[in-house]
């Protein structure tokens, strides 16, 4: 559906081509006895309706937005946490989860709550699927904490698995890390999300697994 916010962003972006294509910059580079002169190449303006399709295309929900959608509801969740890769005796904590679909069934929401070491915990979650790159985006927000956990990558149709990877800066050593994540359709009414640390001498080790039971 044509909206006015999409012919909006159209009709600016197909304007501000519009205004490159008139211009033609050249630049002189003098390096000691040598004169170079580089010309940018003009750009190549989109008509308005290419631009309107364009930005349509953008917003429109598709098939990987309807597999964010199966996770719609209220969940009980089994959380296992290991602090390292010699952890032999992991925490175990249990919360709840309600997931829903926002903006028009664009993004998923996930709000979590339960109690970690005996606090009182909070977790917002959301996840998105980039037409325009072909990723899949999570954010994680808590209040454990005042740091924000972003990663991207794809989804497996064969193992009904998203695989996220992203950087984060450890609170511990102040350092960036690496760390991913395997977020698994084990059946329609299960879901099983497994996180994975980077210890400080730089091994690969898995620091989370959360099993989520969808409540009828």
């Amino acid at each position: 559906m044509k909206t006015n916010f999409i012919y909006l962003g159209a009709l600016l972006l197909c304007f501000a081509s519009c205004k490159k294509e008139e211009t033609k910059v050249e630049k002189t580079v003098i390096e000691t006895d040598t004169t170079a002169v580089e010309e940018t190449a003009p750009a190549v303006a989109m008509d308005s309706a290419a631009m309107t399709k364009a930005w349509e295309e953008y917003a429109t929900v598709g098939e990987p937005h309807k597999v964010l959608a199966g996770d719609v509801g209220t969940w009980t969740e089994d959380l296992t946490f290991w602090m390292g890769p010699e952890d032999k005796n992991p925490q175990k904590h249990t919360a709840t989860a309600d997931i829903k679909m926002i903006l028009g069934g664009r993004y998923q929401e996930q709000r979590h709550k339960g109690k970690m070491m005996g606090m009182d915990f909070e977790g917002i979650s959301t996840m998105a699927y980039n037409n325009a790159s072909g990723e899949y985006t999570s954010t994680w927000i808590d209040n454990m904490g005042t740091g924000m956990m972003i990663a991207s990558g794809t989804y497996d149709e064969s193992t009904k698995t998203i695989n996220l990877s992203g950087e984060m800066v450890d609170p511990l050593t102040k350092k960036v890390k690496k760390f991913r994540e395997i977020m698994t359709i084990v059946d329609a009414d299960t879901r099983k999300m497994e996180s994975f640390d980077t210890s400080p001498d730089g091994k690969e080790f898995k620091s989370m697994e959360i099993v989520m039971k969808r409540k009828k």
